[in-house]
């Protein structure tokens, strides 16, 4: 009868190779070619994690995207140039000569038919060189219109294919740059005012329907542009709330949303180091730039792990925020903020874009103290919230405010011309010596 030798009770025995044909070491850890090939597979599937709190906000802007936007604006759009073209027809036995008004029409119907295309093709994003050539196809469709209507308000012939050529780019503002629409919608109106403005008339009342004509052109890319600045407010509105938001949930101390990321990026970076060093592809001693690489990533990890230990999650909520940054000024010498529960904190930060969101002034600003924490020896520990508003008029301050403000703890609010000042007692459960 044979007996195996104890591995534990063999000090000097490094490894043993099992019944199943795999590699163990003294403590029973695979390492041979299975364990190889789990460590290389979970490598090949590591990816980047992104924080939930980003995860979350990619998910509020994919759903408020302005796919929906666009197509409302599209329709609307293509309603016009039908309008516009039935404007043609009408007036297509009045013109001296329609060749040149048909030649603009059929330049302009071509031009937008294969951008439509393009656009289509490329997922819907309109490349640059496609909108140059949509530019000069629209360019050359408002010349020839103009050319067809020239000395003709007599006859009570006013341009059709240009006009349509605002429509044209009121349909594409959701593909370009606001800035580029409203360059292209100037030199429309430049054009058309141009057009009127040389050209000979006997009656100066007969300039009236051109005006009409021109407010037609360029009112809708406008409008269409106004609208879209303002939802792409509102989605940036949107997901910087839930960003912001997200912090409600975090320890007492912790970093800030950008540093998650930071340091996600840092933690993948210090792994694929190891599983290098486990696997023996950097050998003992490590290269120097190897070497280097390591310690410079344990400062960096170390600095990042200081940091979050020294400021509170409304801190960073408040400073990693592109809307609370700039009017909201924060004074938490001792991180107060820290102690409070989710309840109390939802409760501060939905008053603040409460009353940011409400005010009608340019120049809001809050100034938010939390602190001194007032003497205590019993359980709960209790320190004043004082909010100061700057251009936010008492009457203009939504009720649901005051709503959210009694989360945070007992009340007293005070006015005087546009400005607020409310004063918070609240009131914490002593869970650490902060």
């Amino acid at each position: 009868m044979s007996t195996r030798s104890n591995p534990r009770a063999n000090p000097r025995m490094s490894s043993r190779v099992s019944q199943s044909g795999i590699e163990e070491n003294t403590l029973g850890v695979v390492v041979g070619r299975e364990e190889r090939r789990r460590r290389r597979r979970r490598r090949d599937n590591r990816e980047f994690r992104r924080p939930r709190r980003t995860i979350q906000a990619t998910r509020v802007q994919d759903g408020l995207g302005s796919v929906h936007l666009g197509v409302g604006i599209g329709i609307a759009a293509g309603a016009i140039m039908l309008l516009n073209l039935s404007r043609f027809l009408g007036y297509f036995t009045l013109y001296p000569d329609p060749s040149l008004a048909v030649a603009a029409w059929a330049i302009f119907v071509g031009t937008v038919v294969a951008t439509a295309i393009i656009v289509r093709v490329n997922g819907y994003r309109l490349p640059t060189w496609m909108f140059a050539v949509l530019l000069s196809g629209l360019a050359l469709s408002l010349a020839l219109d103009l050319m067809a209507v020239w000395g003709s308000e007599d006859l009570g012939i006013y341009p059709t294919a240009g006009v349509a050529v605002g429509a044209a780019l009121m349909a594409i503002v959701t593909l370009r740059e606001t800035r580029e629409i409203l360059i292209a919608t100037g030199a429309l109106c430049v054009t058309l005012a141009l057009s009127m403005v040389t050209e000979s008339r006997d009656d100066l009342l007969s300039l009236a329907p051109e005006l009409v004509v021109l407010a037609l052109a360029i009112a809708p890319p406008i409008a269409a542009t106004s609208v879209l600045r303002a939802f792409r407010r509102m989605v940036q509105l949107e997901v910087d709330r839930v960003l912001v938001q997200s912090t409600v949930s975090t320890p007492h101390l912790a970093v800030g949303m950008l540093a998650s990321e930071e340091l996600a990026r840092l933690d993948l970076a210090a792994e694929r180091l190891l599983d290098d060093v486990a696997n023996g592809k950097h050998p003992f001693p490590l290269p120097p730039a190897v070497a280097s690489n390591a310690a410079t990533l344990a400062t960096e990890l170390r600095l990042h792990l200081i940091d979050g230990r020294r400021k509170s999650w409304l801190f960073h909520a408040i400073t990693e925020s592109e809307f609370l940054g700039p009017v909201v000024t924060l004074s938490d010498p001792d991180s107060l903020a820290g102690l409070m529960d989710p309840e109390q904190r939802d409760g501060l930060l939905s008053a603040i874009w409460l009353l940011l969101s409400d005010a009608a002034a340019a120049n809001q600003k809050i100034r938010l103290t939390l602190g001194p924490p007032v003497p205590s020896m019993g359980r709960p520990r209790m320190f004043p919230v004082v909010i100061l508003t700057t251009g936010v008029p008492r009457h203009r301050v939504d009720p649901s405010t005051w709503e959210a403000i009694k989360k945070v703890g007992r009340y007293v609010d005070s006015n005087a011309q546009s400005s607020v000042r409310i004063d918070i007692q609240c009131s914490v459960i002593r869970t650490t010596d902060h």
